[in-house]
């Protein structure tokens, strides 16, 4: 039996040593190696933020170079899994899609059951770029338009902004949309992550961590939450209702306000700062501003009634929508920038790995209980 209790959820349970991030969920620190995401946010990009998770530290102007090239070479998609999206069936979601392309990917990866280090970073570079491509892919798919090749020219950011729109993407658009990943590139353990890192200790290959880990990103309590965030926006467009007597009349039915509070973080999520600015500044730039409006005005009165924090999710969704993207592909594009993260971890966890394997507290009937002949019964 067991001789330590883990809280509900293992909330509290230290459960690896990690490098990677840091997090004080008092101070409302969020740091990606040491580095304030307040500092990657503002002067980084995510190809940076990506050397920085993968390799420790900050590249020099020409690593950071090559590693940009590489990540952009790497913007292929094998011609049977694009023939294999387009047999979908045209409601899957795109996170349905997504884990299922990812799976694919590796029965056209050269060293698909390799784990040792090189093969792994080629791998990251890989899934890193093919996830954004993947989801781009799947939205014209779905509503019947060609799939737009990748431009290598492009940031990552403006790459995967090109690929779903068919347009070159502004200047603000691409720094909005790149901001954007940095701020969601690692979390510590969260959900998806530990269980990237539980499959990737079992030996079993990167392309069965990272789709093992869109897995758990699916469920609706660890990505999707701007997503209700979204859908309770545009209710209360439709309605034509005020944003907070809206609101209230949510509270008044005991219906959960999507996008406040949060698990670790005890003060405001540092990432709600960023996309706070990022949603009204975009808002402002596309003169367009009303979801920017409603949400400040909803963040407003909950933080007065119900002493609340926004969280990561609250503003990313005015954001997004903005920047004129489907609300299904909000999580999936979570996906698109925490592969960076997911990856590092799963390199991280091979560099000294052990097989991850807890313990459970027994509550189940006494032993020995009898077993009883199934004639007696």
């Amino acid at each position: 039996m067991a001789t330590a209790v883990a809280g509900k959820g293992l909330e509290g349970i230290v459960a690896a040593n990690s490098g990677v991030c840091w997090i004080d969920g008092d101070a409302g620190v969020l740091a990606y190696r040491g580095i304030d995401i307040h500092e990657l946010a503002e002067r980084s990009t995510f190809e940076e933020t990506t050397y920085l998770l993968w390799k420790g530290k900050l590249p020099s102007e020409s690593e950071l170079r090559d590693f940009a090239a590489e990540l952009a070479a790497a913007r292929e998609l094998p011609g049977p899994v694009v023939e294999m999206m387009k047999a979908f069936p045209k409601d899957a979601t795109p996170m349905e899609v997504l884990r299922t392309a990812v799976s694919a990917l590796s029965f056209y990866d050269v060293d698909e059951k390799a784990v040792d280090s090189a093969s792994n970073l080629r791998k990251s570079f890989a899934l890193t770029a093919q996830i954004p491509m993947i989801v781009a892919a799947w939205d014209r798919i779905r509503n019947g338009q060609d799939v737009i090749p990748a431009d290598k020219s492009l940031s990552h950011a403006g790459n995967f902004v090109w690929m779903l729109r068919g347009e070159k993407p502004s200047a603000t658009a691409t720094k909005t949309f790149d901001v954007a990943l940095i701020l969601h590139a690692d979390h510590e353990l969260n959900a998806s992550t530990f269980a990237a890192r539980v499959i990737a200790a079992t030996l079993a290959d990167m392309h069965s961590a990272i789709a093992g880990a869109i897995g758990a990103l699916k469920g609706p309590l660890h990505g999707g939450a701007n997503e209700a965030v979204m859908h309770m926006l545009f209710a209360i467009e439709e309605a034509g209702a005020d944003p907070v007597e809206h609101v209230k009349a949510m509270l008044a039915g005991k219906k959960k306000i999507s996008g406040f509070g949060h698990r670790v973080y005890h003060t405001e999520d540092p990432r709600a700062t960023h996309l706070r600015r990022m949603s009204e500044e975009l808002g402002r730039a596309d003169g367009n501003a009303k979801w920017f409006e409603m949400s400040r005005a909803i963040e407003v009165y909950i933080k007065g009634e119900k002493k609340l924090n926004a969280n990561v999710d609250f503003y990313s969704a005015s954001t997004y929508t903005t920047l004129g993207i489907a609300i299904d592909l909000f999580t999936p594009i979570f996906a698109i920038s925490r592969v960076a993260g997911w990856a590092a971890h799963v390199m991280e966890q091979l560099e000294d790995n052990r097989l991850i394997r807890p313990r459970a507290e027994y509550t189940g009937p006494a032993y020995p209980a009898a077993y009883i002949p199934v004639e007696e019964r």
